[in-house]
């Protein structure tokens, strides 16, 4: 499994980071209570996405090496993000963002021990790695600026 990821995959992934920045800079406003729900919702989107990527990954290789491990652990960023969510409603935004950071830090270390194994292609995990990283800087920056009660005035 050493395929390479196409351009447009790249460019989507980037694309994809678009609501996360801009969620995230509307959470600092002033009133960013809704924002910062909107950032945690989409952060269990994609959470959600990354799962099914692993369950695409061994229905592509039926009876393959790890089909189980694969469909197993492939729901567990869905309901991190589930979590995540329900923290966010129940008791605050910063409690499902704190949950979401543990939740792609989670993925990306599980997909990073899939390279190892022959699960994952360096190829994807290269994409992962700057995509993840990207989302995690925001997502710790909003939570410790909300957290110490920093606001932007955005406008």
């Amino acid at each position: 499994m050493n395929r390479s990821v196409p351009f447009l995959a790249w460019l989507l992934g980037l694309a994809g980071l678009l609501p996360f920045l801009g969620c995230g800079l509307l959470a600092l406003g002033q009133d960013g209570d809704r924002a910062a729900l909107a950032l945690v919702a989409y952060g269990a989107v994609i959470l959600a996405f990354l799962g099914g990527v692993h369950w695409g990954f061994a229905l592509d290789e039926p009876s393959g090496r790890g089909e189980r491990r694969r469909l197993t652990l492939g729901v567990l960023p869905s309901l991190a993000g589930w979590v995540a969510l329900l923290l966010a409603i129940a008791l605050n935004a910063q409690a499902g963002l704190a949950m979401l950071i543990v939740a792609f830090v989670g993925t990306i270390v599980v997909e990073s021990r899939g390279v190892g194994a022959g699960l994952v292609s360096p190829a994807y995990i290269r994409l992962r790695y700057v995509l993840s990283a990207i989302v995690g800087v925001v997502l710790l920056l909003v939570l410790l600026l909300r957290l110490a009660g920093l606001h932007l005035q955005l406008w």
